[in-house]
Formats: structure tokens, sequence, C-alpha cells
């Protein structure tokens, strides 16, 4: 069986302690590897190896960094049909989708790579008297740690603007989907990397992640995760006065107004609500349709949902493939259980899926609408991450604002309507820090990206994450 390998200062070391964790084919049920179990003594190899390559990584030519995570995209583009399919099988997500996704993750670090070149800071004359400037300086030593439902995109979506800013990372993938993550670790030396620029330790976040947050001489945490980790991460970072960046959780509503394209709005729909198996942060879990179309757009949607192939992630017709983890699994059935106890109408699915095949011992659950419930119950309020929306109708403007903003997260939100002054008077009245309108995970590298509320702060994304990676130092000279 194999075992995956920590990698730190250009090497792959088992880790140092020998204590691996089982990792799980989510579509099987079953264990097809090994993940390090790292702990504060393989974090403080990373952590040295970090510290000895930051000066020269930081002082490193714009372009020569360049270069370097360039080549890291040109051989993610070339090893695209092994990193999906080990994405595929190691999260449980769609071979299809998990292609899309080594791509993004390519993208990212090709985005970067140019911002290296480009990234630059303010300088003010003023009224000829003195001029101040702006310096951008790396930080040091950073931590990255990221979630299990999109593994590779959202690694490289940390990692990339952190090297190009000149720092030097010490990163944790989620233990449960480590496979892309040790993959990378071999696209690194292949890119010629240097040792020690980045550095992945695998392992439990209790003992791994934590580590990483504590440790005094990682200078800033980038995290996405759950809100409750989150929370632990603030209180624990912050009297450390680390710099944090948190990308947490989401309950997302999406608008639905009579004078939307009914077509693309349902096409869309069910995508926002079931893609990687209601497993992204983005999902809109909570659907609020204008009264007057209540009824047609739910029927034409309980119509889509039925369609919604569950299966093997490596059949080309699956639509929706494996839960993460069983842990996982057993939360959202709990969850489908009390929507029923509040009063819940479940109008599709509600249940595990069970094949008598290969996938027998597999995660999976049947897309499931829900409809009946009040704004102030469980299902509406906490975020559930599986593939589980609610359906309820809404009158007026001011009514769906209301209810958009009724719980505790405001990471994104969608509105469909064809009313420009209804699109801007929403989209402004919404507490999201993400909104789109006549679409939904329509990203533009450059955009600034995170939530308000529960669902975090900071933002990721273009010069957002370059800032974020780097601290300011203005320097005034008198004339």
């Amino acid at each position: 069986m194999q075992k995956i390998q920590n990698y730190i200062n250009n090497e792959l070391l088992a880790p140092v302690d020998g204590e691996y964790i089982d990792n799980i084919n989510p579509a099987w049920g079953t264990v097809y590897s090994l993940c390090p179990s790292s702990n504060e003594k393989d974090l403080q190899l990373a952590v040295d190896a970090a510290k000895a390559a930051f000066k020269p990584w930081a002082n490193l030519p714009a372009e020569d960094k360049f270069k370097i995570l360039n080549r890291i995209a040109d051989i993610i583009d070339e090893k695209s049909d092994e990193l999906a399919l080990a994405e595929s099988v190691d999260q449980g997500k769609p071979m299809w989708l998990a292609k899309n996704e080594v791509i993004r993750a390519a993208q990212n670090f090709r985005f970067f790579a140019t911002a290296a070149m480009h990234f630059a800071s303010e300088s003010h004359a003023t009224e000829n008297t003195a001029i101040n400037y702006t310096l951008r300086q790396p930080i040091g030593v950073v931590g990255c740690i990221s979630p299990w439902n999109l593994p590779l995109y959202l690694f490289t979506w940390k990692i990339a603007p952190a090297i190009a800013a000149g720092n030097c990372v010490v990163a944790k993938p989620s233990e449960i989907t480590p496979m892309t993550a040790f993959m990378l670790s071999n696209i690194c030396i292949e890119a010629g990397l240097p040792a020690g620029v980045l550095n992945i330790v695998h392992g439990l976040g209790p003992q791994c992640g934590k580590a990483i947050v504590e440790h005094p001489e990682i200078k800033a945490i980038s995290f996405t995760g759950g809100s409750a980790t989150g929370k632990w991460i603030a209180a624990t970072a912050g009297p450390m006065f680390k710099k944090l960046s948190l990308e947490l959780g989401g309950k997302n509503p999406n608008i639905i107004f009579a004078d939307c394209d009914m077509e693309q709005a349902l096409k869309t729909t069910i995508s926002s609500s079931f893609l990687n198996q209601g497993e992204i942060c983005l999902c809109g879990s909570r659907i609020y349709i204008e009264r007057s179309i209540y009824h047609t757009f739910k029927e034409r949607f309980l119509e889509l949902v039925k369609k919604q192939t569950v299966g093997d992630p490596l059949d080309k017709d699956t639509r929706i493939g494996a839960i993460a983890s069983k842990l996982h699994y057993d939360k959202i059935l709990r969850c489908i259980e009390t929507a029923k106890e509040e009063g819940g109408t479940i109008l599709y699915g509600g249940k595990a899926v069970i094949f008598d095949n290969h996938l027998k011992d597999g995660y999976y659950i049947e897309p499931t609408v829900i409809e009946g419930l009040n704004s102030n119950c469980q299902t509406q309020q906490e975020e559930i991450f599986g593939p589980v929306v609610t359906l309820t109708p809404f009158d007026t403007e001011e009514e769906v604002i209301a209810l958009a903003n009724s719980n505790g997260y405001g990471l994104a939100a969608s509105i469909w309507t064809t009313n420009l002054n209804t699109a801007h008077k929403v989209a402004a009245g919404i507490d999201s820090g993400i909104i789109w309108i006549n679409c939904w995970l329509f990203r533009d590298l450059r955009t600034p990206f995170g939530g308000m509320k529960n669902s975090g702060n900071g933002r990721e994304g273009g010069w957002e994450a370059m800032r974020f990676f780097t601290e300011a130092k203005n320097i005034c000279i008198k004339l």
C-alpha cells in the first residue's frame, strides 16, 4: 500500500515518529493509501527549512520566480489526467469535475507567476516637500491550511501567491484528501523550486494544523475550512499578532425573481445546488423563489434533480459522486433527519444510496430538496455542505433581502433577474462578500474573494492575496 510522504527541504520524508492515517477512497469505502500523521517534530523540520530558504528566495529576481512558478503550472498541465484521477479517487468527485479543477490549479500558479512580475506599490509626492513611497516586503515563513472539498485547487490558491510574494511556506492539506498535495511535491522537485521554499506537512488538524497555527515563527496563517475551526484559529493566532486570512463556511442564498431567464436559472441552480456533491462553500443551499413562479420553478427544478445520476465518480455519466468521508456522510444524513423533525417536507431524495456492486461500501446520498421550513430553523441556519437544498417562496425585494441576511453567514449569493434596478438594489442589500447576478461560480482571479460575518475575514485573489502575504513599509524622504 502506498505511503504518502511529507515534502520538506526538497526531500520526500516519512513522518518522524512513523505514524500514519488511513486514506480512504470514499467511492468504495476502503483504505487505499496511508497518510503521514505528522506532529510538532515534523513541523519544526519544515519551519527550519523555510527559515533557511527565506532570504535567498525573497531576494531572487521576480523574473526567476516567474519562470519557476510557470514551470510548475506547465507540469500540472502535463500531468492533468494523472492528477484528475487521483483527485477523483481521493475526494469522491466525478472525474469530469476533477479535470476542471486541475486546470484551475495550473491557472493559479500561472496567474501568480505573472503577478510576481507585475506587483508594485505606491509613491506620493507631498506638496513638493517630501516623497513617501511604500515597500511591500514578504512576511517570512507563512502557514497555509486548505480543506478537502477542492483539494488541489484550493491548496495552490494559497501557496502560489505566498511564494510569488517572496515568502516561504509550510502547508498542510486535509488529511482526508492528501494525494494531489503529495503529487504536487514531486512536481515542485521536477520544476526546480529551491529547497525550503514550499514544505508540505501532512497530518490531523488538531495535531499538525494546531502546531502550524501555534508556532511562533510562522507569521501569517491562510486558512480555508469550517467556521468553528476559524474561530479557534482567530482566538489562538490573534494574541500572537499573526496576519490572518480566514475563508470559512457559507449558507448561501440563491434568489429567483419572476422575471428571470427561467431556462438559465434552472440549469445553473442545478449546478449551484449539487456540484461536487454540494461540497462547495459557494453552493446556493437556500433557494428563494418569487411566489408567482414558485410552483412552476419547483416542478421544473425537481424534474432536473431526478436526472442527476448518483454513482461511480469514474463513470462519465455520473453527476453526483461520493461524499468525501464517512464522518461527513453521517453528518449530512443527520441534518436531513433534523429537517424532517423541524417540519420540512422532502420533495425528492433524503436517503442514502446503496449499491449492490463494487460501490456497496461507498458514501452516497441522493440529491435532496426540502420545502416548508422557516428561516430560523437549524436547517436554514447551519451549513450542511452536502447535496441538500431548501425551497422558500417570497413576495417582495425587502422580504428576500431580509431572508438572505437571516443567518450568520455572508459568503456568497446569486440573484436571477432581468431588471437592472432589482439586481443592483438586492445586491447592495445582501451581506455577502461575493454576489453573482444571472450566473454562479463565474470567477476572475483578479477579483477579491472572501466573506462577511461568520464566513471569515480578509480577501484572497489578485492583488488582495499579494498584499496579504506582504508587509507594507512606508518610507518618507524630505526634499
